[in-house]
């Protein structure tokens, strides 16, 4: 009896848990709130990728970790399964065109991901890689917010999550994808898993369980029982890529750089309490003249003006770029949550937003509303080489802004909000997100992190100098021998130090 035959009669025991064989089985990059916080980077909008039906197992199964690799991650997951056909239906009726939901584990070859570049057909394709059942659960019968999976390797739980911990509900996937393309009675859609995936070697049991415990008789899908065998087929460099790891991959794939074992990464620059004071006591001038000495003479925002003269700026850099308008690009990127709302949105405490809008003063590039969500999400100020709409509203938030000037037009006139946390060039000099911003009347001055204390510890002491110098010219010193000082004058200036 050949597959097709097997298929046809729905004896393939591959789809033993499923109505028949899938047509499709589409998957999401990351969807909980747990799993996007481990990794750091958390989703706008759904993403995802298809596995090929031919990953299908039943429980109970077996999936081989391939001769030469070493970094096999199981990822439990809730399986929707389509029973009605889905084509661009909307949120309020997408749960309707679900059937059934069951258990899933949507294993991944890491050794395998860096070439497959997201899509990973490679790394998560594979025979087996894709157990689904034991049993299936009447989505009918069922609230999709109040599911429960459960993860265990060995016996030990290692995932432990519910779909209150969703970043996208379960609904908005399948009303999302119908977007795109019709989904088919049959289809199956894999909706991420928890924090707590990581690695697992031949011999490993992988179990996992989706049930609903708010429901009389917690119905559940039983657990889905894998193990993990060691293959014996390699790959051949003659025909595709070989596996390859590095220590990114190994801790994504195990879920920390402790766990990989691996040395942790070097703590990043966080501008304490104690150099923010510093910071607010030096003035820009003394600051670029230690930038100067140093070697670096082009750290100053151009042509940018202060709202608030009286006021000093202090903050690390969050970046966000425009481009020329052009219209079509406008319209695909100037709408909706765009790269310019997210910025305002996201900016941290003690945070300078900094706007690239290349020079370019005929257009506004914020305007009062965006000014006020800065100063709710305590921003330390905004920087733009732009113009500002409302701007006498934008003053009256009282936050910190330096600006090229006022104009009353909108984004949508000069610019089109592009992309946010790059590198972008603004006023003439270039700012990395982390960069320490630090303005005044003078200006606004850029500063790398890496010399930040060592250049305001320089311009401190350099400004108790050139004070103790003004008091001796008030004296009715002359300033020659003085400023700079000579030898005899420094001596002085020493002793004078050590007396206080």
């Amino acid at each position: 009896m050949t597959d097709n035959t097997l298929i046809a009669t729905g004896t393939d025991p591959r789809f033993a848990a499923l109505p028949g064989r899938p047509g499709k089985i589409v998957a999401i990059h990351l969807s909980y709130a747990s799993r996007a916080d481990q990794r750091g980077r958390r989703p706008a909008a759904p993403s995802y990728f298809f596995k090929p039906s031919s990953s299908v197992e039943a429980s109970g199964g077996t999936i081989e970790r391939p001769a030469g690799t070493e970094l096999l991650a199981f990822e439990g997951e809730i399986a929707l399964v389509i029973g009605a056909t889905a084509r661009r239906v909307p949120l309020a009726d997408a749960w309707s065109h679900v059937a059934w939901v069951t258990a899933a584990n949507d294993f991944g070859l890491y050794d395998l991901r860096a070439n497959d570049k997201g899509s990973n057909v490679r790394s998560k394709g594979g025979d087996g890689f894709t157990p689904i059942g034991p049993a299936l659960l009447d989505a009918r019968t069922l609230d999709p917010a109040a599911l429960r999976l459960r993860t265990w390797v060995n016996g030990e739980l290692r995932q432990d999550d519910t779909t209150a911990g969703l970043i996208f509900p379960l609904a908005q996937l399948v009303a999302d994808l119908s977007q795109h393309f019709t989904l088919e009675p049959g289809d199956v859609i894999l909706t991420g898993t928890p924090a707590g995936s990581s690695v697992v070697v031949p011999g490993d049991v992988v179990e996992v369980e989706v049930d609903a415990p708010d429901v009389p008789g917690a119905p559940s899908s039983g657990r889905l029982i894998t193990t993990v065998t060691q293959g014996v087929h390699g790959f051949d460099d003659a025909v595709g890529s070989l596996p390859a790891v590095d220590d990114t991959q190994r801790a994504e794939a195990w879920g920390s750089r402790a766990a990989a074992g691996l040395e942790p990464e070097a703590e990043p620059f966080r501008l304490t309490g104690a150099l923010r004071d510093k910071l607010h006591r030096a003035p820009v001038a003394g600051l670029s003249a230690q930038l100067r000495k140093r070697g670096l003479n082009n750290v100053t925002v151009d042509g940018v003006r202060p709202m608030h003269p009286e006021a000093k700026l202090v903050g690390t850099a969050r970046t966000l770029r425009f481009v020329p308008n052009r219209e079509d690009l406008f319209a695909s990127h100037g709408g909706g949550y765009n790269a310019q709302k997210r910025v305002f949105d996201a900016v941290g405490d003690g945070e300078v937003i900094v706007i690239e809008a290349r020079g370019e003063e005929g257009s506004g590039t914020l305007g009062d509303i965006l000014a006020l969500r800065a100063q709710a999400r305590r921003a330390a100020g905004i920087v733009t080489d732009g113009g500002v709409r409302d701007y006498d509203a934008v003053a009256a938030v009282g936050l910190p802004v330096y600006t090229k000037g006022a104009h009353p037009a909108v984004l949508g006139r000069k610019h089109v909000p592009w992309e946010a946390d790059v590198t972008i060039g603004c006023g003439g000099t270039t700012v990395q997100p982390g960069d320490v911003v630090v303005g005044d009347r003078d200006g606004v001055l850029v500063i790398p992190p890496s010399i930040v204390e060592e250049a305001v510890d320089a311009a401190l002491a350099q400004e108790d100098e050139d004070a103790w110098i003004a008091d001796q010219v008030a004296a009715g010193h002359p300033v020659d021998g003085l400023f700079p000082m000579n030898a005899e004058w420094r001596e002085r200036y020493q002793a004078w130090r050590a007396s206080r």
